[in-house]
């Protein structure tokens, strides 16, 4: 038995080489499923992964649900997989929720990479998921961190720091939350904690949990926004209780609107990440990975970019703002 087992691994490694060698760029299609359309995030991403795939010679398709939802991102995936892409880039919309679907695109013999954020527990090498063959994304908690820290520095250290982030299970949101929390931590209570709450991306829903934050806790002297609606909403809670430039704010994430915010003293520091960057690097290890090779990091973080009223004008900031269109 064990060497009819032998046999069968290796014609299935014989089979696999022969496959992944007969492979021409003009064959490959990979698939990008981000995270929500129209989201300049994830508009930025599809361009560095486009920019990817046209330098490597191969085909990319992309999709994406119109809201932050599994239910609405797992039929688009099943529609991939039906096309019988090669390779696919997911952003999976939640870690546990999308490992089955994700799981069968596996099954179905389509390489996969998640981007952004990541499935199971994210360590696809030892973790409770293993099948992705790279998981490319920024450093979440060192972003959370380093806008907490200027927030801090800006307050002159001391009050209170709220929280909002999108949702309390997404590890992109997690991270940056955790990140945060570390660097009020790391003042041994010269800074409070005022919460954490979270906004489902809705800026409205950001704006009432901040107005209702300001009127709890009047020693709040920052909010750090985990992306973009946070951000947004928290700045217009701040603007109409008269407290701009008072009350300090932090935003994820760099779309054009956040730089505005920055320009007019809204927002105080903007947290870029490389959308781009991660797209291509996404396509770049599916790519590898059907072309053979086998040495492709199964972690890539991609660094971010900070961005302030002093270097936004940079050719560094200017380069890390994403786009709409």
């Amino acid at each position: 038995m064990k060497k009819i087992a032998a046999a069968l691994a290796a014609v299935l490694v014989s089979t696999t080489a022969v496959t992944a060698a007969s492979l021409k760029p003009a064959d490959i299609t990979i698939a990008l499923v981000y995270g929500i359309k129209g989201d300049p995030f994830y508009v930025t991403m599809e361009k560095g992964a486009r920019a990817k795939a046209k330098e490597l010679g191969i085909t990319l398709v992309a999709d994406g649900p119109s809201q932050w939802n599994p239910q609405l991102q797992t039929p688009l995936i099943d529609a991939m997989i039906a096309k019988k892409v090669n390779g696919m880039v997911a952003v999976p919309n939640d870690p546990t929720a999308m490992i089955a679907v994700l799981e069968r695109a596996s099954q179905a013999g389509i390489v996969l990479a998640t981007a952004d954020t990541f499935i199971g527990d994210g360590d696809y090498k030892k973790g409770t998921v293993t099948f992705p063959v790279a998981g490319v994304s920024s450093d979440n908690f060192a972003g959370g961190e380093t806008a907490c820290k200027a927030l801090i520095d800006g307050m002159g250290g001391k009050g209170s720091l709220y929280v909002l982030v999108s949702t309390p299970n997404v590890p992109s949101d997690t991270l940056r939350r955790d990140g945060c929390k570390a660097a009020v931590e790391a003042t041994k209570g010269a800074v409070k904690l005022a919460g954490v709450d979270y906004t489902q991306s809705n800026a409205t829903t950001a704006t009432n949990l901040t107005q209702a934050a300001l009127q709890r806790d009047k020693t709040i002297g920052a909010v750090f926004g985990g992306n973009l609606f946070s951000a947004q909403g928290a700045a217009a809670a701040v603007r109409t209780a008269n407290l701009q430039g008072t009350v300090k704010i932090a935003s994820f994430d760099a779309p054009e609107e956040a730089i505005a915010s920055l320009k007019d003293g809204l927002i105080d520091i903007v947290i870029a990440q490389q959308p781009g960057q991660i797209g291509a690097v996404a396509v770049q290890s599916v790519y590898d990975s059907l072309m053979g090779k086998t040495d492709i990091a199964a972690k890539v973080a991609v660094p971010f970019v900070t961005i302030t009223r002093d270097n936004v004008d940079s050719p560094e900031a200017q380069s890390a703002i994403y786009k709409a269109k």
